[in-house]
């Protein structure tokens, strides 16, 4: 699945980056927890790895 929106392919970073172990699991806070918890490693990837070119910041 890819990022509908500049926040979500962030979200999605940092929960790849937490359960890659870069950082922190405690570090995480509201959707990029629940994408840690909820996603696998491989979906967290395709999601992150989305351009942010053109994307709005928030979805509606």
């Amino acid at each position: 699945m890819k990022a509908k929106s500049k926040q979500q392919q962030k979200a999605a970073g940092a929960a790849l980056s937490a359960k890659k172990g870069d950082t922190a699991k405690s570090s995480l806070k509201g959707a990029s927890k629940d994408m840690y918890e909820s996603m696998s490693k491989s979906e967290l990837e395709d999601m992150a790895s989305t351009s942010r070119k053109g994307k709005p910041r928030k979805k509606d």
